[in-house]
């Protein structure tokens, strides 16, 4: 008996990992291919991260004749989708740390907070009253400009449980909008001498969407601009645990009663838990630099490999009849970012 039992497991496993291994494998091609290009100086020159590369290079192979032959990939595809990407989340955490905060300040804590806030608050409102989105798509679209760009988007739809073609809608507008924001905002310097480059990095850092886009944009302006940028970005996607912590309450408020609309309840989203957790080992600093290090390469390949996997699932012709209203909104909050994130730190500096 426990012979036959040893080989039925053997057998069990190996048919799941027959069924998991070639969808797993041409994520992790294609990631590793994604890391590569992104380490090139143009790449890198014009803030494109290897999630972004994932995701337009999925998104490429799943509208071709790929899609005859995606079946025997699918459940490999799923799994990098849903569980790399809540591991990848978690690893997440290893780029920030409690110091983080110490270092720039209350001030700039604080201006961090109201961005986040006041970005979804407002994206909320234009996207469901405005211009007519569904829920989960507008919340999709504020949580990546209000904190973390994709990786936000990402960490949120388990939550809000978007489809593959609203994440894909929510990441393009992200990135067509930070992209200009990081063209737009070495000018401001400029055209105010007396901004400061600690005052421009907070600026900078607590508005534009993604990590690769602060670093660019500080970068143009001074060396101290960009560490300045990069830790206040660092503390604002800090803020994406306790957000998805309270976005489960806030989808109940809007549904008090999911069983009468025939919708599932809201699970709190764990792998958040984990999230913080990670940050404060991270800020004990038992982890070697070296080995963190390693450990931050694999996460953004954990997510690269979820990035793709979106990609492929994401028809073009679906997000195409979304039309206008989304990158409408998306656009709206980039106004927002420049011209209310202006205030935020203008009001909050003095």
């Amino acid at each position: 008996m426990p012979a036959y039992t040893t080989f039925n497991t053997a057998f069990r496993f190996r048919k799941n990992f027959s069924l998991f291994s070639p969808g797993v494998f041409l994520c992790a091609c294609f990631a590793l291919g994604a890391l590569l290009l992104a380490q090139q100086a143009w790449m890198q020159q014009h803030g494109l991260s290897a999630l972004s590369i994932a995701m337009f290079a999925g998104i490429c192979l799943g509208n071709s004749l790929f899609r005859k032959h995606a079946a025997q990939f699918s459940k490999g595809i799923q799994f990098s989708r849903q569980e790399l990407l809540r591991a990848g989340i978690v690893l997440y955490g290893l780029r920030l740390s409690l110091q983080d905060i110490a270092h720039i300040g209350l001030q700039a804590v604080l201006i961090d907070a109201l961005i986040v806030c006041s970005t979804f608050g407002i994206a909320l409102f234009l996207g469901t009253k405005v211009f007519r989105l569904n829920r989960e798509l507008s919340m999709l679209i504020g949580a990546g400009s209000a904190i973390c760009g994709a990786a936000a988007i990402m960490a949120t739809e388990p939550v809000v449980k978007g489809k593959s073609e609203e994440v894909s809608v929510a990441i393009a507008g992200v990135v067509l909008f930070g992209s200009c924001s990081m063209l737009l905002y070495p000018i401001f310097p400029l055209l105010l001498a007396h901004l400061s480059p600690t005052a421009y990095g907070i600026y900078a850092g607590s508005t534009i969407h993604e990590a690769g886009q602060v670093i660019v944009a500080g970068k143009a302006v001074s060396d101290l601009a960009a560490d300045t940028a990069i830790v206040t970005k660092m503390v604002r996607v800090m803020m994406l645990a306790p957000f998805l912590l309270l976005l489960p309450a806030g989808l109940r408020h809007f549904h008090t009663s999911c069983e009468k609309n025939g919708q599932p309840s809201v699970r709190m989203p764990w792998f958040t838990v984990l999230f913080i957790l990670v940050v404060g080992i991270n800020s004990t600093g038992w982890i070697s630099g070296a080995y963190r290090a390693s450990l931050i390469q694999a996460d953004t390949f954990a997510l690269s490999m979820a990035m793709f996997a979106l990609g492929v699932n994401t028809q073009i012709g679906t997000v195409l009849q979304a039309g206008w209203p989304p990158f409408l909104l998306s656009a709206s909050l980039w106004i927002w970012l420049i011209a209310g994130g202006a205030l935020v730190n203008y009001l909050l500096a003095i």
